[in-house]
């Protein structure tokens, strides 16, 4: 029997019209729809896409919101080892992913693990949630010769990230917005920065004045910081 392929999909930021005639095509035509889920009730990738799945069966895969390295390697091998099962029986399975699947996507290690498995997988691209940011602040993330910088906020590297020249997008800043706002203060980038949440999504909010914020903001945050 020929095996299956999997397929990657990134399904935006969080606007369903927001998601790629490619991606929308990938969902009508696969077989199986495999999905993350944490801590057993976030399936926001799955609700962005609902109305594409039209009563497809979805495998909820578990990723737990952990840096705990071997708790993550076990999620990874489990869903890997479930789609390959599915692979083995010729079924095409279709990922769903926020954003992008090449931008801090869990699926990717699910990818590789697949592929290295000797089983055909691809990746099919979704609108970035920074892109999808700086279109809520109207502006421009780059012009001309400058620099792009993704910096993890969330981690080690921020410190490092914020004295590189040109734009510097901060993912996952929810949880440490306000640290990471006096490292912005201190650096003299704070008035040329701004936080937006839940892009594209309900509910989204755009802060200009980040000294406006007096708690952590949620998951889905991004600060975007441009030079003079």
């Amino acid at each position: 029997m020929k095996k299956g392929i999997l397929y990657g999909i990134g399904v935006g930021p969080g606007d369903p019209e927001l998601m790629t005639l490619k991606a929308i095509k990938m969902l009508k035509e696969c077989d199986i729809v495999a999905a993350p889920q944490s801590d057993g009730n976030d399936k926001t990738a799955t609700n962005i896409a609902e109305q594409f799945i039209k009563g497809k069966p979805i495998l909820y895969c578990d990723m737990p919101m952990t840096r705990d390295k071997q708790k993550m390697r076990e999620s990874h091998n489990i869903a890997a080892d479930k789609i390959c099962s599915l692979l083995d029986e010729g079924k095409t399975v279709v990922f769903l992913t926020l954003g992008d699947p090449s931008i801090y996507s869990t699926y990717w290690y699910v990818h590789r693990l697949v592929l290295n498995r000797g089983y055909n997988a691809q990746i099919i691209p979704g609108v970035p949630s920074f892109c999808a940011a700086a279109a809520s602040l109207n502006m421009a993330l780059v012009e001309g010769s400058e620099m792009l910088h993704i910096i993890p906020a969330s981690h080690k590297s921020t410190d490092e990230g914020l004295t590189l020249s040109g734009t510097k997008v901060l993912m996952k800043a929810g949880k440490s917005i306000l640290e990471v706002r006096e490292k912005l203060r201190k650096q003299g980038k704070l008035e040329t920065s701004a936080l937006v949440e839940r892009a594209t999504m309900a509910g989204e909010r755009v802060v200009h004045n980040l000294d406006a914020l007096d708690d952590p903001t949620g998951y889905f945050s991004i600060i975007i910081s441009k030079e003079n």
